[in-house]
């Protein structure tokens, strides 16, 4: 698991009572995860975090189920990052679809994780994100990679793409954060964020999730 000198402050938006107790429980017993609180609903945690005047006192991560009542998760998504830009959205949910999964990382979040996932992995799939890495669940990257070989994705014409940013793009997709691809690659930590952001300009894109997922649907990457 990557270390972190500060715990993740986390904001759990989850209608399910007992899952909530079962997050509570898991992460009381983390120093590295600090669940800084949890709501059944959309509404309320718009609320709360727009009484937040201080970044300081933002999550630095919201684990956000899609199946809520009143506002969904995925119409959550635009608007928790409006109100608060700072924080990394990681979807958690029983929705395997693709139009779910594409969607949420379409609109921002830096993860999909389905609630099957165990403890363990739920922990360092956020120390992943906070890292700046990918996390998407197993069965839902095989789905999704199922998908695009059914749809035979064809490379789009006019996207220019250098080899070295297909590169960073195949261990972005490997779930490889920016100081491991610098590692991987020989080159310095600054040059794969120039990278990165040239690689998300280029596919319209905000993550690194998406940028994947993008790639993937442009037949950029190998399947």
């Amino acid at each position: 698991m990557i270390e972190a000198k500060e715990p993740v402050k986390i904001l759990l938006i989850e209608d399910s009572p007992e899952y909530r107790r079962v997050i509570d429980l898991a992460f009381q017993r983390d120093k590295q995860l600090d669940l800084i609180l949890s709501t059944g609903t959309a509404e309320r945690a718009l609320e709360v975090l727009g009484r937040i005047q201080h970044d300081l006192e933002r999550p630095d991560l919201i684990l956000l189920d899609l199946n809520l009542p009143g506002m969904g998760g995925l119409a959550a998504i635009p608007r928790l990052l409006t109100i608060s830009p700072s924080s990394k959205i990681l979807v958690i949910s029983q929705s395997e679809k693709e139009v779910d999964v594409v969607a949420a990382i379409s609109a921002g979040a830096s993860g999909y994780l389905l609630k099957s996932s165990e403890i363990p992995h739920v922990k360092e799939s956020i120390q992943i994100v906070m890292a700046g890495g990918a996390a998407l669940d197993a069965k839902v990257a095989q789905f999704i990679l199922k998908t695009f070989r059914e749809k035979k994705p064809a490379r789009q014409e006019g996207l220019e793409i250098s080899g070295r940013e297909l590169e960073i793009l195949q261990l972005l997709a490997e779930g490889l954060v920016k100081k491991q691809i610098a590692e991987r690659l020989q080159i310095s930590p600054f040059t794969v964020a120039a990278h990165v952001r040239n690689i998300y300009t280029k596919l319209q894109v905000v993550n690194a999730p998406a940028a994947v997922t993008q790639a993937f649907r442009k037949g950029l990457l190998p399947l």
